[in-house]
C-alpha cells in the first residue's frame, strides 16, 4: 500500500494506493475531483474507476462533497459510519449546510485559494455503514473506528500494518500547535475520541488539515485542556454574538 498525500481545496487528499485498486480516505471538497483524477490518469497512469471504496469521515464539505459524484463517475461504493439518519436533516439542517460551505470559502479565502464551487447535496446515501472496529470492505488493512465529538458520526481509519490513523477533523494543526476543531457537537464524546486515539499509540497521525504529525502526551494533554465542556456549535456563536450586541447597546433612557 501506498498513501498519496495530495492538495486539495482546503484539505489533504488522501489515496491509498494497491495493485488492483484505489482507496479514498474522505470524501474531498467537489472541486477536488478534477485534481484527483489528474493524479490517477496521469501520474498513477491508471483508470479513474480503479476507486474502489470512498469513506466519507463526516458530512461536511471538504469530507463529503465529491463523494456522490465520484460514485456517480467511478462506481465505487461509499462507506460511512453506521449513524442511523441523515446529518443534515430538517430546517435546521439545511441552514447547516448552507452555513458549512460558507464556512468553507471562508476557510479558502483565508488560505488563498482561488473560489471555486464547492456545492453537493446534504443527503448521502452509503453502500456500507461502519462499526467501530470493522474492517472496511475490501481493504481488510484498514479499520474504522468511531470517533465522534466534532459531529455525530465521525469515523478515524487506522491502518493496521504500518500502525498509522487518519484522524479526519478530531484535530487540526494552527501555527505548530493542535487544536480541537470547529464545531464540537458532543463534548463529551470527543474527550472520550482522544482519549482512544490516545490508548492507540498509532505512530503516526494524518489529519485532514495539518498533514501527517506525532503528537507528544504534552500535545494530547493541551488538546484535552481546550477541548470545550459545553457544545460549541454555529447556533451557539451567533447567540453569543447577540448578547455581546444586547450588552453593549445603549439603553433607551441613554438616547433620549
Amino acid at each position: 500500500m501506498k498513501l498519496h498525500h495530495l492538495d486539495g481545496h482546503i484539505q489533504t487528499i488522501l489515496l491509498a494506493e494497491y495493485p488492483d485498486k484505489l482507496l479514498l480516505l474522505d470524501g474531498c471538497c467537489r472541486s477536488d475531483i478534477s485534481v484527483l483524477k489528474h493524479f490517477i490518469t496521469q501520474t498513477l497512469q491508471r483508470s479513474f474507476s480503479d476507486i474502489t471504496l470512498v469513506v466519507v469521515t463526516h458530512m461536511h464539505p471538504d469530507h463529503a462533497g465529491a463523494a456522490n459524484k465520484i460514485r456517480e463517475i467511478t462506481g465505487c461504493k461509499i462507506a460511512t459510519a453506521n449513524v442511523s439518519g441523515q446529518w443534515y436533516s430538517g430546517l435546521d439542517g439545511r441552514l447547516m449546510h448552507l452555513t458549512d460551505i460558507l464556512l468553507a470559502k471562508w476557510v479558502a479565502k483565508r488560505m488563498k485559494r482561488p473560489s471555486k464551487n464547492i456545492w453537493y447535496s446534504s443527503q448521502l446515501k452509503a453502500d456500507y455503514k461502519l462499526d467501530d472496529g470493522e474492517a472496511l470492505p475490501g481493504f481488510s488493512d484498514w479499520v474504522a473506528l468511531a470517533t465522534q465529538g466534532h459531529t455525530d458520526r465521525d469515523l478515524s481509519l487506522h491502518h493496521l500494518p504500518s500502525n498509522k490513523v487518519y484522524v479526519a477533523d478530531l484535530m487540526v494543526k494552527v501555527k505548530n500547535k493542535f487544536i480541537p476543531p470547529f464545531p464540537i457537537f458532543h463534548p463529551n464524546r470527543y474527550r472520550a475520541s482522544l482519549h482512544k486515539i490516545i490508548a492507540l499509540q498509532a505512530d503516526s497521525i494524518i489529519l485532514a488539515h495539518g498533514g501527517e504529525v506525532h503528537l507528544s502526551e504534552h500535545d494530547f494533554q493541551h488538546l484535552l485542556a481546550l477541548a470545550p465542556k459545553i457544545p460549541r456549535t454555529h447556533w451557539r456563536s451567533v447567540k453569543t454574538k447577540l448578547k455581546s450586541l444586547i450588552k453593549f447597546m445603549p439603553k433607551n433612557n441613554a438616547l433620549k
